[in-house]
Formats: structure tokens, sequence, C-alpha cells
């Protein structure tokens, strides 16, 4: 596990299959945190009334987010553990893991 103070890059990993995504801590356009994933245009990012979820902002929907804690119980970096995930009719279960 990373250094607790280390919120620069974490992964999900797929547990399903091992399949690793990583994602980097980046300052978007808008002056807001979020964080990228490295191979492509997708974001995991704090909404007010979400926490930290993957947002698809053509729908405007969740398309992943936190399992185990609750949006009033999240700080300024998404949560370590268990991430649950919809892509179209499939679901999968993640665990995000801050690393160095």
């Amino acid at each position: 596990m990373a250094d607790p103070q280390n919120r620069e890059r974490f992964e999900l990993r797929r547990q399903s299959d091992d399949l690793v995504y990583v994602f980097v801590r980046k300052t978007r356009p808008d002056g807001t945190v979020g964080y990228q994933r490295q191979d492509q245009d997708l974001w995991i990012e704090h909404r007010p009334d979400w926490g930290w979820v993957a947002w698809d902002p053509e729908s405007q929907s969740c398309t992943g987010r936190p399992w185990n804690v609750l949006p009033a119980d999240q700080v300024d970096h998404p949560p370590e553990g268990d991430w649950v995930s919809r892509k179209g009719a499939k679901s999968y279960v993640y665990r995000l893991v801050y690393v160095s």
C-alpha cells in the first residue's frame, strides 16, 4: 500500500479478472481536482450530491462509485476499498488502492 499521505495516483483493480486501471490526480480546466484514467479521458470526480464517482458528462449519470462509503463520510480524495461500476448491462467490482 502507498504512503497514506500519497493521494496522487491510484489503481482500480477489477476483481473478476485482475484488469487494472491507473488514475492520476489532476486539476481540471474549471479548477476542480479529479483523477483521470491514464489511457482514456475518463474521470473520477467529486460531485456535491454523489461524493466521489465516475461520472459520464454526456449522459449526466454515475457510472461507478464506492460501495461502502457514503458521500457524507468521504473526504478530499476517493475512498479506498470496493467500488462498483456499470457499463451497459454489465456491472463490475473493483478495489481502489493508492499507489506510489
